[in-house]
């Protein structure tokens, strides 16, 4: 019965991929590397070649080439919304769905839509639009993938408020990566084609520092780089019968630790196109009616990031925690376990080896991978 359930699941799974529309993203490593501009040209060929193409949404960033290239091109005017005593403008969703081109535009698809909007992001608008069997061309810079947060932290010490989840790109059916060197990014800024001219010095002296440009670079094409070795591994996993990777990432009820844990396991499981679960083991220590009100709000955040990332959650109650979780990982059908560095000292470690031994052991057992993340 599980096996007949499942075939229709992915019959059904097949029929509305079939449905859904294309779906093509531009990643850049900041601001002003050229990602509209581009997404304008491809309108314009698409269009001398038959194709119904409209401008959905498109932020030109009152950049002089960009504005000039909207000429010709058949626009969907934005929704009207007043907010807070002014009128602001957002993507029509209904309006793309219900005039239904064959190939929309989409810019900015990290933006965080106006309060009473459908939906809260903009790739949720996306995603509507791809269901509704319309082909999506979007962008987005490299700082807003989510598994990134933390890596784009430590690069420029920004926090970064817009983030888009990683099986948004992985998505994806196409993605290109618009590339300029650290010198022509920064000659642009400069030129004041990036941001005016009271905004120049400040982006100089911090997110557009050479250093951290050259990092985000080498990120935005390890990116696209792994996007294309995902897509080549599905194909010829399904053409030899290869496994398919499912990872159980396990948390406690310490914030940063387990968002580390999350993000790392949600990139890992992204770059082999696998499952992935997020495992809670509630202690007695830690029942209900013990744990502290702040870990408990933790634990809330850090499941509801989990979701967002694409992974599942699962909230279990034991008293052996090694066991509990080598059941979870057979249950689920686990190949790569994940865990944190544990944050103990030298005493502590050695009294801990003889559960982590046990936890080893198991894993062994059922020859199930063990990654331990710092």
């Amino acid at each position: 019965m599980e096996d007949k359930d499942y075939n229709t699941q992915h019959f059904l799974h097949l029929v509305q991929q079939s449905r859904r529309g294309k779906f093509k993203i531009y990643i850049g490593m900041s601001a002003g590397v050229g990602k509209s501009f581009r997404m304008l040209q491809e309108a314009h060929t698409l269009l001398k070649n038959g194709i119904d193409v409209k401008i959905a949404y498109i932020e030109t960033h009152n950049r002089k080439e960009t504005e000039a290239l909207l000429e010709g091109l058949p626009i969907i005017l934005r929704r009207k919304i007043f907010y807070k005593g002014k009128e602001l403008e957002e993507l029509d969703v209904q309006a793309v769905i219900n005039q239904h081109p064959e190939v929309v535009i989409v810019d900015e698809l990290a933006h965080t839509n106006i309060e009473g909007s459908k939906n809260e992001k903009r790739w949720q608008d996306v995603v509507e639009i791809l269901e509704a069997g319309i082909n999506v061309i979007s962008a987005v810079n490299i700082q807003h993938i989510e598994s990134l947060y933390d890596e784009i932290n430590n690069i420029t010490g920004i926090t970064v408020r817009e983030r888009v989840p990683d099986r948004v790109i992985g998505m994806a059916d196409e993605v290109v990566n618009i590339d300029l060197t650290a010198e022509e990014l920064i000659i642009r800024l400069k030129e004041g084609k990036i941001y005016t001219a009271d905004k120049i010095q400040g982006a100089l002296e911090n997110f557009f520092k050479n250093e951290h440009i050259l990092q985000l670079r080498e990120l935005a094409l390890k990116e696209v780089a792994s996007h294309v070795e995902r897509k080549v591994d599905i194909i010829m996993s399904k053409s030899a019968g290869m496994r398919h990777e499912r990872f159980l990432a396990c948390i406690s009820s310490n914030e940063n630790k387990a968002k580390d844990v999350i993000r790392k396991t949600a990139r890992l499981a992204s770059y082999y196109s696998g499952k992935w679960f997020v495992l809670y083991v509630q202690t007695p220590q830690e029942s209900s009616d013990k744990i502290a009100l702040y870990k408990q709000r933790f634990l809330i955040n850090n499941f509801k990031l989990a979701t967002e990332l694409g992974g599942t959650v699962l909230q279990v109650q034991a008293k052996n925690v090694p066991i509990m979780i080598s059941e979870q990982a057979v249950k689920y059908k686990a190949t790569t376990v994940c865990i944190g560095k544990p944050r103990l000292n030298l005493f502590r470690i050695i009294l801990a080896t003889g559960v982590f031994n046990r936890l080893l052991k198991q894993l062994t057992k059922e020859n199930i991978d063990l990654i331990i993340l710092s």
